[in-house]
Formats: C-alpha cells, sequence, structure tokens
C-alpha cells in the first residue's frame, strides 16, 4: 500500500503561556514562532512515530503526555551552545548503534529528547 501521509505536518500542545514558550524553543532551537509566520521548513531525514506505555517514566515526569525528539546534526555543538544559553540539561547522554542521545527541559519543564542520528 502507498503511504497516505508525506511526514508529520505539525505538532500542538498544551502551554501555561504559548508566546514565552514559542519564542523559547525559537531562541534555542530555530523553530518558528507565531511572530516569524508559523512555518518550520526542516530537513528530510528519519521520524520515529512510536506510543509509550501510560506508565512510562521515559518522558520525565507522569505529567509530561508527549515528548519531543528533534534530530540534530552535531550533538556535543549544540549542548555546548545550550548550556552557554542557560537551558537545562540533563546529565545522561546516550550512544546506541543507530544514534548519540542527550535531554534537554523547556521553561515548563517538558523533556525534549536530541538525537544525532547515525550517518
Amino acid at each position: 500500500m502507498a503511504s497516505r501521509i508525506s511526514g508529520i505536518g505539525g505538532i500542538f500542545f498544551r502551554s501555561k503561556n504559548q508566546e514565552a514558550l514559542a519564542d523559547w524553543y525559537e531562541k534555542h532551537f530555530g523553530i518558528n514562532s507565531m511572530k516569524t509566520g508559523y512555518i518550520w521548513n526542516q530537513e528530510a531525514g528519519p521520524t520515529v512515530f512510536s506510543p509509550f506505555a501510560q506508565n512510562t517514566d521515559y518522558f520525565g515526569n507522569d505529567h509530561q503526555q508527549f515528548m519531543l525528539n528533534f534530530r540534530v546534526n552535531n550533538l556535543n555543538e549544540l549542548l555546548a551552545e545550550l548550556r552557554k544559553e542557560g537551558v537545562t540539561i540533563d546529565d545522561k547522554t546516550q550512544d546506541e548503534s543507530y544514534g548519540k542521545f542527550a535531554w534537554v527541559y523547556d521553561p515548563e519543564g517538558n523533556k525534549i529528547e536530541l538525537w544525532e542520528p547515525v550517518p
């Protein structure tokens, strides 16, 4: 069967302060906010779509209903930049056969996974 969709068209989630959070994602990850036109043109690449068990602790806390996973080109370089910018970064990192991983937190405490896939 041919694919019925061509990729993820958007990610929508609730926020306590949507403008401030959108500005944070734009500043630290370059994702367009409402102020800069909403549309984020990304590079083509792999995307994982994976439901997790209701009781998973992988997302960081019981209240977080989703976790963003961003593909990055140079994980160590990005982490160094984010550290300088004061972003909360988890001490844990992970190297797997399919790439390197690290985790950061947005100002509302949402855990975000950063993934540098193996080329």
